[in-house]
């Protein structure tokens, strides 16, 4: 067998949910990992695991809609493991609130995490894809971006803004080695949705909503990663451009 380079990946949010499952998958298949959060004591768990495991991990704390702390956690990441040539921008926030409700705050913060922040990320660790002549970049957008969701308007603005960069980086970084692909996760049962369950703020019970779906139950953290571990993979170098809907079937 020929010897395989260790990439190393870098997962925004990488402290629980999808970006937990996303951090502990590509370990399992031979990446070094940098855990990015905004909350050191998550990332620092799952950085644990993985060593703890056999693998190679550095938990980072940073709100990617700071450049400045972005930047400063890749130089960290880039220092103690190397070049970083796989990206996974999974950070992200949510809000449940009617349109006529949303006041400037709420609409800044929610696109400066969610479409802000994928901006910064990418072009922090952009040079060192570049370098290699190979990159891997996967987003995270979502259902509601592309069939809609009401009282999320803010949202799925952020997360529309998220699909269409991913498509035009694909098509100015395919000729350099580098793909970007997006996957758009349907109802995930990670801490973002049970707070949304708990708090009642779904238009209808999301046993309702998930017994439509073709497959009628509610997905988990490690079915969408393992779609984004396709993505990063050497298998996956014609692949890009695209977005992957991991939602049961629900929709197109």
């Amino acid at each position: 067998m020929m010897a395989v380079t260790t990439r190393v990946a870098l997962v925004t949010g990488g402290g629980a949910g999808i970006g937990e499952a996303t951090c502990l998958r590509l370990a399992r298949d031979g990446m070094a990992v940098g855990v990015l959060g905004r909350r050191m004591a998550n990332a620092r768990a799952v950085a644990e695991a993985i060593v703890a495991a056999g693998g190679s991990a550095v938990p980072l704390e940073a709100d990617v809609s700071d450049r400045d702390q972005v930047d400063r956690a890749v130089a960290e990441l880039r220092e103690r493991l190397g070049g970083i040539t796989v990206l996974v921008n999974n950070a992200g926030i949510e809000e449940f609130t009617p349109f006529a409700e949303i006041d400037d705050n709420a609409w800044e913060r929610v696109l400066a995490v969610n479409l802000t922040g994928t901006y910064h990320v990418t072009q922090a660790v952009l040079p060192d894809m570049v370098t290699a002549g190979w990159g891997r970049i996967i987003n995270l957008t979502a259902l509601g971006a592309q069939i809609g969701a009401a009282n999320m308007v803010h949202y799925t603005a952020s997360k529309g803004g998220v699909t269409a960069m991913t498509r035009s980086l694909a098509v100015e970084l395919g000729p350099k080695g580098i793909t970007v692909n997006a996957i758009s996760p349907g109802f995930i049962l990670t801490p973002m949705a049970q707070r949304a369950i708990d708090g009642d703020l779904f238009p209808v019970p999301y046993q309702e909503i998930v017994a439509t779906y073709p497959v009628p139950r509610v997905g988990r953290p490690e079915e969408a990663a393992a779609a984004i571990a396709f993505f990063a993979s050497e298998d996956a170098g014609y692949v890009t451009a695209q977005v992957l809907g991991v939602n049961g079937g629900c929709c197109p």
